[in-house]
């Protein structure tokens, strides 16, 4: 999965650990997923876009073309 959170962190001001405080998680956790490291479930995702005023198009997304390169 790819993500645009830090990007929409920074357009809204926030600090790693002020995001992490919105969606009740640890700043190492937000670290993690803005460096792709870690996949979010659903309602973390939806706490981040809520915390960022965006939509769940607008900060994650699927690399369809990478899925078909591990397939093979």
């Amino acid at each position: 999965m790819i993500n645009s959170v830090k990007l929409a962190r920074l357009e809204a001001g926030m600090t790693q650990q002020e995001l992490a405080d919105k969606a009740e998680v640890t700043r190492q956790t937000i670290s993690l997923i803005e460096k792709g490291e870690y996949n979010p479930s659903l309602n973390l995702c939806l706490e981040i876009c809520y915390a960022v005023n965006k939509s769940l198009d607008d900060l994650f997304w699927i690399d369809k073309e990478r899925g078909k390169n591990e397939e093979n």
